[in-house]
């Protein structure tokens, strides 16, 4: 039920003229507040959103959040010194496994002690497992990006969320047709071949187009914007999410407009539209009903779901801090960086509650589905908060790698 019924005409042109102010006045307001910007944004999403004043979005908002979503990788990647994601390949996999276990083994054994099935408890602990890189702007906007600790966060997102993706065909293979492994092996061999492949393609593209386009910004402005869109289309055929491919696409072409007009014109587009589009399209997912529901044993389900991620990515951060022997700045912005809880959860999440076996019953329930929405919710504002402040610290410190 909408907090607010809708007392303005939903025209698209309207809704976007508001999403464009908010954009332009809301994170000025938040940052002078001591508070980052795209907390404000998110809040604006919820205000305008189905669960506040209701304006309506229409295709053109929805397609802009796309693209936003698809972008915070992109430039992900496109900050990335490619030479360093390599040389930090091993470290990014050990941060990786620990910050994909540690969440897994926890949300599976919540899930078990609440009379969920192994199945859907191995499901519930991979929700928990993934991340989304949603404070990324901040590092870029500080410019400590290619800090080796950022750039190991940035390789595990990589490793969670592919692992994380994997794990949910073969939940939805469990529960819909039994155990049955030629899906499992589809997926896995087509990471293994697509992946490279996209990266060796995307470089060698780059390589090819942007010398002769000579001096036009704006083709080679639209070149990036395609290579990100068909990577992204790339991933999804293969059912990995497209974010994923936005990254790799980033990571590939980085090298190629580092320090250009090409990459600062991408970076305006994008950091002025699309990704505050982005932003604002999740806060519109935010249901503050889902806070109101809380009672007994459900209450006690979020508690230790928010609770245990929180701590799991913590603990994840710290031990990996402990192997690479990183600072205490640098574990604070991994483990900040590594908690919320966006994209990838909720693709996963509404795929798992959308599915039904012959019987009608649902990989996951609803309580279980409202609990990550609140999840997404709590890790978001809180993941950017601390980035926000640890980012500052960071800048400040000699990380000395």
């Amino acid at each position: 039920m909408n907090f607010i019924k809708p007392y303005l005409p939903m025209d698209p042109l309207l809704v976007f003229a508001i999403v464009m102010f908010c954009i332009l006045v809301v994170p000025k307001l938040f940052e002078k507040m001591h508070l980052p910007g795209l907390v404000g944004l998110l809040l604006c999403g919820l205000m305008l959103g189905p669960n506040g004043l209701n304006l309506g979005s229409g295709h053109t908002n929805h397609l802009f959040s796309d693209i936003g979503k698809l972008m915070v990788m992109f430039f992900a990647g496109l900050e990335i010194d490619y030479d360093d994601f390599i040389l930090n390949k091993y470290k990014s996999l050990i941060f990786g496994i620990l910050t994909f276990l540690l969440p897994l083994a926890a949300g599976m054994i919540i899930g078990l002690s609440f009379g969920y099935s192994l199945n859907s408890s191995l499901l519930i602990g991979s929700l928990l497992a993934s991340h989304t890189l949603l404070a990324m702007p901040i590092l870029i906007r500080y410019g400590i990006v290619n800090i080796e600790a950022v750039n190991v966060t940035v390789g595990a997102t990589v490793f969670t969320d592919v692992a994380a993706l994997i794990v949910l065909t073969a939940c939805i293979s469990l529960h819909t047709i039994g155990f049955a492994p030629k899906p499992l092996i589809i997926r896995l061999v087509g990471v293994i071949i697509y992946l490279p492949v996209l990266l060796f393609v995307a470089k060698r593209a780059a390589k090819f187009f942007i010398p002769r386009m000579q001096d036009n910004e704006n083709n080679k402005t639209i070149l990036m914007i395609v290579i990100m869109i068909v990577a992204a289309l790339g991933a999804e055929m293969i059912h990995i999410e497209g974010i994923v491919g936005a990254f790799i696409g980033g990571l590939a072409v980085g090298e190629v407009i580092h320090g250009s007009k090409t990459k600062a014109k991408l970076e305006t587009l994008g950091n002025t539209l699309f990704i505050p589009a982005f932003f604002i399209a999740i806060g519109a997912l935010i249901n503050p009903s889902s806070f109101l529901k809380l009672s007994g044993s459900n209450l006690v389900f979020v508690i230790l779901i928010v609770g245990g991620l929180i701590f799991t990515k913590f603990l994840a951060s710290f031990f990996a801090s402990k192997i690479l022997q990183y600072k205490k700045a640098e574990m604070l912005t991994m483990w900040s960086l590594s908690m919320p809880q966006v994209a990838a959860t909720l693709a996963a999440a509404l795929v798992a509650f959308e599915t039904k076996n012959a019987d009608g019953v649902r990989l996951i329930s609803e309580p279980v589905f409202d609990t990550i929405i609140i999840l997404v919710t709590i890790t978001s504002i809180l993941g950017l908060t601390l980035t926000e402040r640890f980012a500052k610290k960071l800048k400040t410190v000699d990380v000395g790698h």
